[in-house]
């Protein structure tokens, strides 16, 4: 287990060497199956990784948001997708900072040492989106237990997930009820309630992201598994999404990365017409540029970090600092098919498959058109258009 005394360096040093021994035929096998990445997701877990910001009190390293950060960009810069492992980091942040005693007890250690995996995020609904305060999904109380029923989409990870985090209604909206309020954050353990009414549907998509719809149909939870205080439940989400709007922003930074190293040596290495097409300005130019503002947004990124970890509220800085690089990836990988030409559409190159899963973040886990309204309203003080 990695502690705290260790340099950033040190661990971006170790997460490489561990990602090293996942070759690109992995990845394309795991991506080319759909599969979740099993044994990836093993090393992870075994090496610490996983536990990296939870608490040394609960089994984990007790590292700052940083540490994270630098181990999900390097694992995307090695060509890896850390898409199976990400939501742990954030996710848990809910139960950190609003459980109990007793649930971070019950919870923590295993999910610290990877006998538990916390890893679904039931949030969204077909018919709400983004917009969290018009979700349908209920809990209402009966007894000793909530019973829930309702539906969620896009809740990755599901099917290999030992417990949930679940956002549902306990209050119903009325008049003068704001559509936030009344929402409350369960913790579902996801076995009970497989047996118990939930049933899950897995999503194809154009990128491997074992993303599920998934229904309750009166499944009972102990109301000893309700976080926090009944109907703040949408305040209690919303105190994670900095840290997960930050190191979504560095698995962007790491794609970037990949994408612009790997167009710069073949590049190089390519020749047309007698010569290398590197020599070519409409070869170097659009790779510059993509290098430009991959460098920006990590500035961004590492200003968001600085004031996370200030406890200051990095709300502006999170948001730019994921559009930012979510837009650098996204031009890098745009950048990378244009300098492999055909072969950046051949699956032995790992081009395409980086282009998809880099193209994820312009849409999730929040839209770009979302953040640019925050800004708007919250940053430059127009008028709210929505």
């Amino acid at each position: 287990m990695f502690t705290n005394n260790l340099s950033h360096n040190e661990i971006r040093e170790a997460v490489r060497k561990l990602c090293a021994q996942f070759s690109p035929t992995y990845w394309r096998k795991v991506d080319k199956e759909r599969a979740y990445p099993t044994e990836f997701v093993q090393a992870l877990t075994d090496a610490g990784w996983l536990a990296a910001l939870i608490p040394e009190a609960y089994g984990g390293s007790g590292l700052p948001l940083s540490a994270g950060a630098a181990i999900l960009e390097e694992i995307h810069r090695s060509g890896g997708n850390a898409g199976a492992c990400h939501a742990q980091m954030y996710t848990m942040g809910t139960l950190l900072r609003h459980g109990s005693d007793q649930q971070k007890q019950q919870y923590l250690p295993s999910i610290a040492d990877g006998s538990s995996r916390l890893q679904a995020f039931g949030v969204t609904e077909p018919s709400s989106g983004t917009d969290t305060g018009a979700l349908k999904t209920t809990a209402k109380l009966d007894g000793d237990e909530y019973v829930i029923n309702g539906q969620k989409i896009w809740t990755s990870r599901a099917e290999y997930s030992d417990l949930m985090i679940l956002l549902a209604r306990t209050t119903p909206l009325s008049d003068g009820i704001k559509k936030t309020e009344g929402l409350s954050v369960f913790i579902v353990d996801m076995q009970q309630a497989l047996a118990n009414g939930l049933s899950i549907r897995p999503i194809r998509t154009m990128m491997n992201h074992s993303t599920t719809e998934v229904f309750f149909d009166d499944v009972r939870v102990p109301k000893e598994n309700l976080i926090g205080e009944a109907g703040k439940g949408f305040k209690y989400i919303l105190s994670g999404m900095n840290a997960e709007r930050i190191l979504i922003a560095a698995e962007c930074i790491g794609d970037a990365k990949w994408l612009i190293e790997r167009s710069v040596n073949y590049a190089n290495d390519r020749e047309v017409f007698g010569r290398a097409i590197g020599k070519n300005q409409g070869v170097q130019f659009p790779l510059a540029k993509a290098y430009a503002n991959m460098r920006a947004a990590e500035l961004m990124v590492n200003e968001a970090i600085r004031l996370f970890e200030a406890n200051e509220n990095p709300g502006a800085e999170a948001n730019m600092a994921k559009l930012l690089a979510a837009d650098a990836s996204n031009e890098a990988a745009n950048a990378a098919v244009q300098t492999h030409g055909g072969f950046g559409f051949a699956e032995e190159y790992d081009v395409e498959r980086k282009f998809r899963e880099t193209r994820l973040y312009q849409v999730a886990p929040i839209s770009t058109n979302l953040i640019l309204s925050y800004l708007s309203e919250h940053v430059l003080g127009l008028p709210r258009s929505y």
